[in-house]
């Protein structure tokens, strides 16, 4: 009986399940509407491209003049500095003992300048007005000495030697040096420091500001400062670290506060840019909300293209030329390094045939 009708209604089962089967196979899909719509091109005619935001002054990569231990960090990411500001400081405690002993060398230097030219001292004088004046006296005794030994051997022949004679007249004879001895010595005290030891005096106080002008430049090289005001993107130094020159990487990554959008146009849409055709550019994820731009310059170097977007069409050996535009208002923050769909309006300046 099971077999009679069991088998016939089993392969019934079968035939109707596969035919449902089969039908419900062949049904078609519904449409599911994406999660994020498309970029789609806001002009009748354009030149689309990929961009990549980026500060208006480029990235700036920051390093260190000199090698050193990183002793002070002022900034963080995110902060904004303004130009001069500190970012981080070296270790400068050999060059700050260097400079007391420049400073100290210094002020050797300007008294011994001013020692010059404080002479003569109004207490110099008096002694050597006084020497003059011994040395007058004793001329007037030698000469005194001399007549009469002179007088003696004409009156009295034989009662002095010629020896004695010739000793008196030489005695007198130094005395006359002696007293211009004593009146030069005066006058070189009268007349102060000679112009040559005041030169070499001005000239050592020279060198010494130099050494410790010096000294100063190299401390405030230690102390790196932001070359421009922007926004620090990224910091790569720590508290602690020995940075050398160069660094092995940027130590911190600074940007300018505008935003700019590095736009690669492909190598064969180039026939049909121009430059200062107006652009729009999206986010991805997006495509509601249009970004307005303004044209800056054109980079004219054809370059390998770098940045790709993921097509299927796109190749590494692609050549793009670069084209700069500033962002003039986005309805959200923009990061940089962050890519967008960039379209150029192809329709104006357009060549006419």
């Amino acid at each position: 009986m099971l077999r009679k009708y069991g088998l016939p209604l089993l392969g019934v089962v079968m035939l109707i399940f596969a035919v449902y089967h089969v039908v419900r196979a062949q049904q078609t899909a519904p449409k599911v509407d994406p999660l994020i719509s498309p970029a789609k091109s806001p002009f009748e005619r354009t030149v689309a491209g990929t961009g990549m935001v980026e500060p208006e002054t480029e990235n700036i990569s920051i390093g260190s003049p000199l090698p050193g231990l990183v002793v002070k960090l002022d900034v963080r990411v995110g902060d904004k500095v303004q130009r001069g500001q500190p970012m981080f400081r070296l270790d400068d405690r050999n060059l700050q003992a260097e400079l007391v002993a420049r400073k100290a060398n210094l002020l050797s230097a300007r008294a011994q300048l001013d020692k010059l030219q404080a002479m003569p001292r109004a207490e110099d004088v008096p002694p050597a007005e006084a020497r003059v004046k011994q040395a007058e006296a004793n001329l007037v005794d030698l000469k005194d000495q001399q007549d009469r030994m002179i007088d003696t051997a004409k009156r009295t022949p034989g009662a002095v030697t010629e020896q004695e004679v010739i000793h008196r007249k030489q005695a007198y004879e130094a005395g006359k040096y002696e007293l211009a001895k004593a009146k030069a010595d005066l006058d070189t005290i009268k007349a102060g420091a000679w112009k040559a030891d005041i030169s070499v005096a001005e000239a050592a106080v020279a060198q010494a500001e130099a050494a410790v002008k010096q000294t100063e430049t190299e401390l405030d090289r230690l102390v790196v400062r932001a070359s421009v005001t922007g926004e620090v993107l990224q910091v790569n130094v720590r508290l602690g670290e020995y940075v050398g020159t160069p660094p092995n990487q940027a130590l911190i990554v600074l940007g300018g506060t505008g935003k700019h959008v590095r736009v690669d146009i492909d190598e064969n849409d180039l026939s049909r840019f121009r430059e200062g055709l107006p652009a729009r550019a999206m986010r991805r994820g997006d495509t509601l909300h249009q970004i307005p731009l303004r044209f800056v310059r054109v980079e004219p170097y054809v370059i390998p293209k770098k940045s790709l977007a993921g097509g299927t069409t796109e190749r590494v050996d692609t050549r793009v030329l670069q084209v700069i535009y500033a962002v003039e208002t986005s309805p959200a923050p923009l990061y940089v390094g962050q890519q967008l769909d960039v379209y150029l309006d192809a329709s104006q300046g357009e060549p006419r045939p």
